[in-house]
């Protein structure tokens, strides 16, 4: 399944825009250069070139993203405005001192006819660039060669770190949904994201501990967000791709995108981990071997901890509903948050079955109305619209900018999705769902196996009410490309005993072999618990596939069994289905 206009998928260079709507974005700015400098300006991709300048559009084109079209020549004209003014100079020696802070950019800030007016800025680590910028009351412009001349380029540096520690930031700790810490920085300042170049300082300033002699997973997605991981333990295994997957989330989403890399801080700099392609949106994680090493030896170490410990190390329910809440309520200021938010929406709905395994209680069904939102609203955000979209998320409608296509927005994200939403008997995000291209679930992450895009197939097929035929093929090329001779890039306990178990659910509901299905259920619920054993893991807690496919028997007066322990019976009743309005 394809878009069925490429010029409303999202632009290559300008993603927060379709492809229409950044043409006209580009005219527009082309237009008001034009009309200032007299020379109509090069306006190509995500840069317009002057005659002794260029500007990079990501951040404009973030802006106009979220108003409407007839708004963005105002906006424009302010944009450059403000450039312009802030590209004046001649401050004092004094001045410079004063109010100099380091400051990191995207490498390609600084190319072409402006590097060569800023030759004394350095790299840190490849995709970054650090400068000098001077930190008025009302602007902020980078120090050209002739600025760092008159004070001299060593006191220049010293007085921008001194300054570049003294900036204001919040702090937050956040237990990911594997376990892993992580600490997200942030605030208002412009210069945020440049205390990576002071990590260790800031580490200690806002822990009271120095980062640990392995270093730390750093992330520095917009200019005014930072997040690192200190690697002390086994959880820098999650930590990698969850926080890999959270950088480019954040990037896409702005405002200030700055890089969507992930990087391993040492005490003798930055080294990036990643690599970002720009036309496919797909990131690959690629540790060097010192660091696969350490890994490992941290993986090894944690293997020969007890069950019982790591049980007691697990986030309890009300704590995955307290992460889970602060990822939400933080959501309008920070939507790149919205992927983190599902997974830990996710984990919290399947861990509340650990006290209430019928889900009995209303703060049970809550949790699992909230999770089905953010899955549906992390979709909902990658199909193309003109402004931003309104999710509700709880009690309260949340306005998301349209991103496009996301790493974070894979298959297995969709199907976490349609289970909930299934579950929640929300038909109306369920066709939603059905409309997402698989093209993107594929490009979301090129190395999955074939199989889950053909179940994902299938079950679209379904609920866009094709021919039973039609739906009967898909299935075959589902369980024809789930032999684990074909499906080698899945654990085969994985494939075998959880993935399998809804396509076979799925067989018998589509040829109403009702005694079939709850032999097969029976089984799915029996190789869950096998799969899962004694792993604190949330997921154990519930066979959310299987009983994502009993909810859908139910509603087809199949006969399903409710003493089955990991299929909640007033879930798959419907018991609390219009409760509230969701």
């Amino acid at each position: 399944m394809t878009q069925d206009n490429d010029s409303n998928a999202p632009d290559a260079h300008l993603p927060a825009l379709t492809a229409d709507l950044a043409d006209h974005l580009r005219r527009l700015v082309a237009d008001d250069l034009s009309a200032r400098d007299g020379v109509r300006p090069q306006v190509d991709g995500a840069t317009a070139v002057r005659e002794r300048s260029s500007h990079n559009l990501t951040i404009l084109a973030q802006r106009c993203g979220a108003e409407a079209p007839e708004h963005w020549p105002a906006l424009i004209a302010l944009h450059f405005t403000s450039l312009n003014a802030v590209a004046q100079g001649g401050e004092s020696a004094e001045e410079l001192l004063r109010r100099t802070v380091l400051r990191l950019l995207p490498a390609e800030a600084l190319t072409g006819d402006v590097a060569a007016g800023h030759r004394y800025a350095w790299q840190p680590a490849d995709g970054l660039v650090t400068a000098l910028a001077l930190d008025a009351p009302d602007s902020v412009r980078m120090l050209t060669d002739a600025d760092v001349e008159r004070v001299g380029l060593d006191a220049l540096k010293a007085a921008g770190r001194a300054n570049l520690l003294a900036e204001p930031v919040e702090h937050e700790e956040i237990r990911t949904p594997s376990g892993a810490l992580l600490h997200s920085v942030y605030g208002d300042s412009h210069f945020v994201a440049s205390k990576a170049l002071v990590l260790g300082d800031l580490a200690r300033t806002l822990t009271g501990r120095d980062l640990p002699e392995a270093g730390a997973l750093v992330v520095v997605p917009t200019r005014h967000l930072l997040a690192f991981h200190p690697i002390v333990d086994a959880t820098v295994v999650d930590a990698v791709n969850e926080m890999g997957m959270y950088a480019v989330g954040a990037y896409e989403d702005g405002p200030g995108s700055l890089n969507p890399l992930l990087y391993w801080w040492r005490r003798d700099g930055l080294v990036c981990l990643t690599a970002f392609d720009e036309q496919t949106r797909a990131m690959q994680v690629v540790p060097p071997p010192e660091l696969m090493d350490l890994m490992r030896r941290l993986h090894t170490e944690s293997q020969g901890d007890s069950e019982q410990t790591r049980a007691d190390t697990a986030l309890s329910a009300n704590e995955m509903g307290t992460e889970a809440r602060r990822f939400t309520e933080r959501l309008p200021q920070e939507p790149a948050l919205l992927p983190e938010a599902f997974r830990a929406a996710t984990a919290h709905a399947l861990a509340r079955c650990v006290e209430d395994p019928d889900s009995a209680k209303l703060e049970t069904w809550e949790a699992w109305v909230t999770a089905m939102q953010l899955g549906d609203a992390l979709f909902a955000t990658t199909l193309p619209h003109t402004g931003p979209v309104e999710c509700r998320i709880g009690d309260r409608v949340v306005a998301l900018p349209a991103t496009g296509p996301s790493p974070q927005a894979n298959a297995r994200a969709w199907l976490d999705a349609f289970w909930f939403a299934l579950v929640c008997r929300e038909r109306d995000r369920l066709s939603r769902l059905a409309q997402i291209p698989l093209d993107d679930l594929r490009r979301a992450d090129p190395k999955q196996d074939a199989y889950l895009l053909h179940w994902i197939d299938t079950l679209q097929a379904y609920w866009r009410g094709a021919s039973l035929d039609d739906i009967a093929q898909k299935l075959i090329a589902t369980m024809e490309t789930s032999d684990p001779k074909v499906a080698t890039g899945t654990e085969p306990a994985l494939l075998n005993q959880i993935d399998y178990q809804p396509a076979a659910l799925f067989h018998r509901l589509i040829t109403g072999n009702r005694e079939a299905f709850a032999e097969i259920l029976t089984e799915a619920v029996a190789l869950h618990d096998h799969y899962w054993s004694d792993s604190p893991d949330p997921r154990s807690h519930v066979a959310l596939g299987p009983l994502a496919l009993a909810c859908l028997a139910h509603d087809g007066d199949f006969p399903v069994d409710a003493t089955l322990p990991r299929l909640p019976k007033h879930l798959i009743s419907r018991a609390w289905c219009g409760e509230f309005p969701t």
